[in-house]
């Protein structure tokens, strides 16, 4: 149990094993569970029922919804958005029968800073998902995803690009696209896409 002049919140229904770290304004919802060794960062928020394994870390102002298991291995920047029953693994071949838990079997799967993955996307473990990447609903990630792409489908595959706050760009003539909401302005080149200072 936290102590009582801890700087975060936890609903009294979630289960924070000793040797967990929680960053200040965090909150954790019903019934979720942090293992020891896991490390949330400062205002993150953990929905309803969220795992969170040892060996899991989460940056600054990450937003993992309901029903999200973090297993060891699972690394996310600042600023992540998880969507509802978002699916993790950590191992590429595993058999009841062989035990492969522990160093050298666990993948690391790394998720850059805002990442979006919409809900009942699975990840499968070892990929690397670049700054601003946004994964469309159910979909199933398999290979690395470039920074500000948009994937979606059965396997994952580029659909477009998305702009840091959330909106598809379109690329004009010039290979230039501009958010609507920000005004920023991105330039392709090639399979990625950079924003202009």
């Amino acid at each position: 149990m936290p102590p009582a002049d801890r700087d975060y919140y936890a609903h009294p229904t979630a289960v924070l094993d000793e040797g967990c770290h929680i960053g200040r304004g965090s909150r954790i919802w019903h019934f979720s569970h942090v293992s020891a060794g896991a490390d949330i960062g400062d205002d993150c928020n953990l929905g309803q029922n969220v795992f969170v394994a040892e060996g899991v870390t989460l940056g600054r102002n990450c937003k993992v919804q309901n029903n999200v298991s973090l297993y060891g291995g699972v690394v996310c920047e600042d600023d992540v958005f998880l969507g509802p029953s978002v699916v993790f693994t950590n191992v590429r071949n595993p058999r009841s029968a062989v035990p492969r838990k522990g160093a050298g079997h666990y993948q690391t799967t790394y998720l850059e800073r805002g990442v979006t993955v919409g809900a009942n996307a699975t990840i499968v473990c070892g990929v690397r998902l670049g700054r601003y990447a946004f994964v469309g609903a159910g979909s199933v990630v398999t290979h690395d995803v470039p920074a500000y792409a948009l994937v979606f489908g059965t396997p994952a595959r580029p659909q477009g690009w998305m702009s840091a706050a959330g909106h598809r760009l379109t690329f004009d003539e010039n290979h230039r696209a501009t958010c609507p909401e920000t005004g920023e302005t991105y330039e392709l080149s090639g399979a990625s896409v950079k924003l202009l200072a």
